[in-house]
């Protein structure tokens, strides 16, 4: 046991010092244990080793705000439990509830109390019902917190210790390298009782900047961590990660103290007796993107974020050609770690992570087909004074009405289905937004009514509206959700759709896209092929490889596939899992 306790200690100690260097290293250490495992908590004698056996092929995860579903009566939270007891069990296993806290402004994400139910959500108790069945995952909004509340108040009023929380700096600085996701001015002068400061922005003049050079907002974050783990979350999203350490005369961005930060939260969760899996949200390029994995000692996961932009430009333009050409080069996770594909969330469409992967005109006509289908387009500030797009803001279902020749109807809900299957298909753990499972509509009241373009995306849904449109057929509500719903819970019983199971990008027809993959123990091969196209498309069984002694069957439709038979017709938009075992 002492081999293991050195051990821990050695890496706590060179990831204090790294980080803290003037502070005295054992008693920041003594903090740092105190305030995660505080009391009579225990930690495990063994850090846990790396491997694939936090997630399987039968994890999925849906994406919603506490209030997603409201009916003016019940606490939401009550509603959302209800909805996923009678439409997401066996489909989905994991829920991410985004921030529900008190908060003052951006949906959440300007909290003002992490130990906190928002009140007008339900309270804690609506979420340990939801831990019980589903894998809870919560936000750690740890960049910054809300201007309005109790610790940003005791800053101005200089109260230790928060008089030391929040980051300034003067308006005299050299800032023209920060790099910014907004076009907001990046400080703000506030009063305190010692007279004006200028406090850190990154996001928005109620959302301020903590200052993690303090070692004691590290800590209160971590007290916040723990508390979120015995409430019963085992998926810790880090929001805004990568803006966590600012160095003024340097872009403020995937700073090496931030990596060391995500190391050390790490570092305790695999010494946490609770399996907690550690997720960051870094909304940018794929080699920035995935420097947050580390040397497999940071996150045990990452927002595969290409994904959205590529997969919308693959079902408009009707090509997979940029698609796939991003999948060819992507590498696979490294042992205990995992991508999380998603296409659509609470924020827009990241246009960031399509740099340097689409060309400016193919952008621009994503760009331009959004608009046309009612959605809009958000900027950042870029060095220098300039702007440019920054994400889209549509939801992903209107997104998909309209392709680069016009508005297309007759395939809409085809197209938007393959569109999710495709997530399904890669390797690592499938998120889908409720939105997208209950194909809401472009919300142009809540952006008018909120002022804020994300708003388009962020529908609250009238539950007996809702339910009444799912108990109908014909309507687009229960086509999505059942299509989505059918294939997701046929994926589960995959082998091959583990998330780390081999995976190869396949030289097909540009209109297809698809990969094979293996299970881990190799018994299973699925061929997961799908056409991004309005036109038939055929292909020889042999531009696949099937094996000719095995029976091959495309489990979507059922069909007997032959090694040696006929052309595989592929409809427009038609997606096939073709596997060697049913």
């Amino acid at each position: 046991m002492s081999t293991t306790i050195n051990a821990f200690h050695a890496r706590l100690t060179g990831l204090v010092r790294h980080v803290y260097p003037e502070f005295d290293a054992d008693i920041v250490i003594s903090q740092i244990v105190e305030a995660f495992w505080p009391g009579d908590t225990h930690r495990r004698q063994r850090a846990r080793s790396p491997g694939n056996r936090l997630w399987s092929e039968h994890d999925s995860l849906l994406i919603t705000y506490g209030n997603s579903i409201v009916d003016g009566s019940h606490k939401p939270l009550d509603l959302l439990h209800d909805f996923l007891t009678r439409h997401m069990e066996g489909v989905v296993n994991g829920v991410h509830i985004l921030p529900f806290f008190p908060y003052t402004s951006d949906d959440g994400f300007a909290v003002t109390d992490y130990r906190a139910v928002n009140p007008q959500l339900g309270e804690w108790s609506d979420i340990g019902r939801i831990a019980e069945r589903f894998h809870l995952m919560s936000d750690l909004v740890l960049n910054h917190v809300s201007s309005q509340g109790p610790w940003f108040n005791a800053y101005r009023q200089r109260l230790p210790p928060y008089d030391r929380f929040f980051f300034e700096a003067s308006p005299a600085d050299d800032l023209s390298d920060v790099v910014r996701p907004r076009t907001t001015p990046l400080l703000q002068k506030v009063g305190t009782r010692d007279g004006p400061r200028h406090v850190w922005c990154t996001f928005s003049h109620d959302q301020i900047d903590l200052d993690f050079r303090n070692p004691e907002v590290l800590l209160e974050m971590l007290r916040i961590i723990r508390m979120h783990i015995d409430k019963g979350v085992r998926t810790l999203r880090l929001d805004a990660v990568a803006f966590l350490w600012k160095e003024v005369g340097t872009p403020c961005i995937h700073l090496p103290q931030t990596h060391a930060i995500v190391q050390l939260i790490r570092l305790l969760c695999d010494y946490a007796v609770e399996p907690v899996v550690l997720l960051t949200e870094t909304n940018v390029p794929r080699t920035e993107n995935l420097s947050y994995f580390g040397n497999g000692n940071e996150a045990h996961a990452v927002y595969n974020f290409p994904l959205p932009p590529l997969i919308l430009h693959a079902m408009q333009s009707g090509t997979a050609k940029y698609l796939h050409r991003w999948q060819s080069a992507m590498p696979p996770a490294q042992l205990g770690c995992a991508y999380l594909n998603f296409t659509a969330s609470h924020d827009g469409i990241g246009m960031r992570p399509a740099e340097g992967v689409l060309p400016p005109e193919e952008k621009a006509r994503m760009i331009d087909t959004v608009r046309q289908a009612g959605g809009l387009v958000s900027m950042r500030a870029t060095p220098g004074g300039g702007e440019e797009p920054y994400e889209l803001n549509s939801s992903l279902f209107d997104a998909m009405r309209h392709t680069f020749r016009g508005e297309d109807a007759a395939h809409h809900i085809a197209r938007f289905l393959c569109s999710q299957t495709i997530v399904m298909s890669l390797e690592g753990i499938p998120a889908f937004y409720i939105h997208s499972m209950l194909a809401t509509p472009n919300d142009h009241e809540g952006v008018e009514r909120r002022g804020m373009n994300r708003a388009i995306n962020r529908h609250r849904w009238d539950y007996p509206e809702l339910l009444r449109r799912l108990a109908d057929p014909a309507s687009e509500q229960a086509q999505v959700l059942h299509g989505l719903s059918h294939r997701l819970r046929l994926r589960a019983r995959q082998k091959a759709f583990h998330p780390n199971a081999t995976q190869f990008t396949l030289r097909l027809d540009e209109r297809l896209f698809g990969v094979w993959r293996q299970s881990l123990d190799r018994t299973q091969s699925v061929f997961a092929i799908h056409n991004v196209s309005d036109e038939t498309v055929l292909i020889s069984p042999s531009e696949i490889n099937l094996i000719e002694d095995d029976h091959w069957v495309d489990l979507l439709s059922e069909e007997a596939v032959i090694p040696t038979g006929p052309e595989i017709p592929f409809s427009p938009y038609q997606c096939r899992w073709i596997s060697n075992r049913s």
